[in-house]
Order: structure tokens, then sequence, then C-alpha cells
């Protein structure tokens, strides 16, 4: 006869076994799941119904000032001066309550002394067997760049609006200039044979102004155009020369000396309208120096093999706020009536149109330096 005993305590054994399989596959999911969360790029935390943190990873511990309970972890970097202020505890508490997911897009959290944007949405737990709400996630996102991107593209957008009509606002206005300025000058030679004082002068002032308008449109062109203007292969020190010629006598009348410092075996740049940006790097330092001064102009070969053209002026500098807005359309930090803030927007146009880029930074003992990198033909081509 079977011993029931025997069978009895087989079956037990089995139980216990399956049991403490089961209680380690359960051990091995949870740490499987938290490994998971730890690796996630955004942060998670996980709280009770009293709104205490269980389990938060590392990412939620770089977004937020992570305490105790989560409602005074959001709060820590939403409740400062400048910041939204929320009733954290109120709204995280309707999520446990009702069982409804909240979603809180761009939330200005401060931490360290400064300020990013935060996706959080945060979604109920619920217990598999009784749907009990245990409590809560929040996932946490940091989404500051992506904003950044997108208010950059909405800018390039506007840009590139604003570049059409000012092209075509500058081809309607050109004739009619071009005939104005042309009666103005017959007329002021006819005045000038007579010797009329009066006329001469309204008339110049006439053609002072309508030369001023005549540079801006032949900027807002410029800056509107997106074609290559022919090139050549030359070497960069012909161009800067060429430049130097062009203002030559407004450094004189300005009292600024301008230095040379030239590097040898520099090799050839495509030269193309590679002269407007030169000319107008040394117009700007020479009008940054009115009371006289030098500029310095390097040229040298990059480890990278780029060429790089150097101008460093004795003026004084511009503020360290407009760093970062010195090369945008419209920007000037000249006297009113005396820049049209696009002379350095083209130039930069010009120049990424070849691959290359210009930087601006001022020097410790005053001025500024203005650097054109540029790719060697054979990079070029």
């Amino acid at each position: 006869m079977p011993d029931h005993r025997k069978l009895q305590s087989g079956r037990s054994n089995k139980a216990d076994s399956g049991q403490e399989g089961h209680n380690k596959d359960h051990l091995r999911f949870g740490l499987l799941g938290k490994s998971i969360t730890q690796l996630l790029p955004i942060g998670v935390v996980i709280f009770d119904g009293d709104l205490k943190i269980i389990e938060a990873n590392a990412e939620a511990a770089k977004l937020i000032k992570l305490d105790n309970t989560i409602d005074k972890s959001l709060a820590a970097g939403t409740d400062g001066a400048g910041t939204e202020v929320r009733d954290w505890r109120t709204e995280l508490k309707s999520v446990v309550s009702r069982g409804k997911t909240l979603r809180f897009d761009r939330v200005g959290y401060t931490s360290n002394g400064q300020t990013k944007l935060l996706r959080i949405v945060c979604t109920p737990l619920k217990k598999a067997k009784t749907k009990r709400i245990a409590g809560a996630t929040v996932i946490i996102e940091d989404i500051t760049e992506s904003v950044d991107i997108q208010r950059r593209l909405a800018d390039v957008e506007k840009l590139a609006a604003v570049g059409k009509l000012a092209s075509k606002v500058a081809h309607e206005l050109n004739n009619p200039m071009d005939g104005i300025l042309r009666y103005i000058n017959l007329t002021l030679r006819i005045i000038e044979q007579k010797d009329l004082e009066k006329p001469k002068e309204y008339l110049a002032q006439c053609r002072q102004g309508l030369m001023r308008m005549v540079q801006i449109v032949s900027e807002l062109l410029e800056f509107s155009r997106s074609t290559y203007v022919p090139f050549e292969y030359v070497n960069i020190e012909q161009l800067i020369e060429d430049g130097i010629k062009t203002m030559d006598s407004r450094a004189e009348a300005s009292n600024v000396q301008i230095l040379r410092n030239y590097a040898a075996d520099i090799p050839e740049i495509r030269s193309g309208n590679l002269f407007q940006v030169f000319c107008n790097l040394i117009k700007n330092a020479v009008d940054a120096m009115p009371d006289g001064g030098k500029l310095n102009i390097s040229t040298y070969l990059t480890a990278d093999n780029t060429v790089a053209a150097e101008f460093r002026d004795t003026g004084a500098g511009f503020a360290s706020e407009n760093a970062g807005a010195i090369f945008e359309p419209f920007f000037t930090t000249k006297d009113k009536g005396k820049g049209t803030g696009l002379g350095l927007a083209v130039c930069k146009d010009i120049v990424e149109r070849y691959r290359g880029r210009i930087t601006a930074e001022n020097t410790p003992e005053g001025g500024s330096i203005f650097t054109v990198y540029l790719p060697v033909a054979s990079e070029s081509s």
C-alpha cells in the first residue's frame, strides 16, 4: 500500500519548492525592473498614497531636488521668484484619489540658480488583484533643449519671411532712390556754379540721408541673397590688403594705425565676396576707435588645417551680454543713425557659405578680436 504520509510530504515539498521558485522569479523581476528604471534617460519617481517617495532613479535626482515626499520635491524648484507656483500636494493627491493621469507641460524648475523646462506626467498605480490605487508614478523629462530648438526654428522662419519682404522692398526702393540721387547731384552742381550756400547746405543734407538709405538697401539686398558670387582661388592676405586700401583714408582720419602679421605659406582660399567681410571688419574696428588706436591683423594656419584671419583692435570692446546677439540681423552697438545692424550678420552669412565660421571676443586689456576661420581651397572645392 502506498504510504500517504510520503505522498503528502511529497506534495508539501513540491508546493514549497514552487512557492520558493515563485518568490525567486518575483525577486528577479523586481530587481530587473529597478535596473531598467535606473537606466532610463528620463526621471522616474514612485510614491505611495501619502505622497512619500518609495523609489526614484538617478535621472530624477539630477532633474529635481528629491525630498522625502514628491510634493516637496517638486515645490522645491517651483515655489521661488520667477517660477510657476503650483499646489503640488492637492494636484498629486487628486491622482491617487481619482485615478486620473495628470500632465504638466513646460514646468519651469529652478535648481542651483538655473531654470530648466520639465514635462511632468503623473500616472496612478493600481494593485493587480484589488485594482485599488496604491500610489502613483511621476515621469520627468527635461525638454529645455527641444523647446529651445523649436523657438530657434520659429525665429528662423520669421527671419526668412522678413528677408523675403526686405528683398522685395529693397528692389522696389532701389530705382527711385537712384533717380533722386542723380537729380540731387545735378542740382548741387548747378548751385555750386552760382555759389548759393543755403540751398547747397540743404541739398547736401538730403544727399547724406539718401546715401544712408542706399547703404541700408544694399545691405538688405546682400543679406537676402543666397547664391555664391563667382570666385577664384587667392591668398587671404591679398583680400585683406584690398580691404585695407578701401578703408585706409577712414583709418587715417581716425588716427588708427593698421599693423600686419601675416604667416608665411598660407594655403589659398576661395575669394568670392570675402573681400566684403574683411572690409566690414576693418571698418568696424576703425569705428570702434574714434580717438585713435591700433588694429592688428594676423593670419595663421590652425592645427586642423584651417586658415584664420584675426582682427584685434584697441577699442572699448562690446558688452559681454551682447556676445550672443552680435551677429544677429539688425543688432548694433553703434549710436543711433550710425549703424544698420546688418554688417556682421552679412559677414557671418558669407563666411558660413564657404563652410567657415566667425567668432567675436573681448581682450583682457580692452578692445575686441574678430576671427574668421576658412577651409583651404582643396577642402572646399
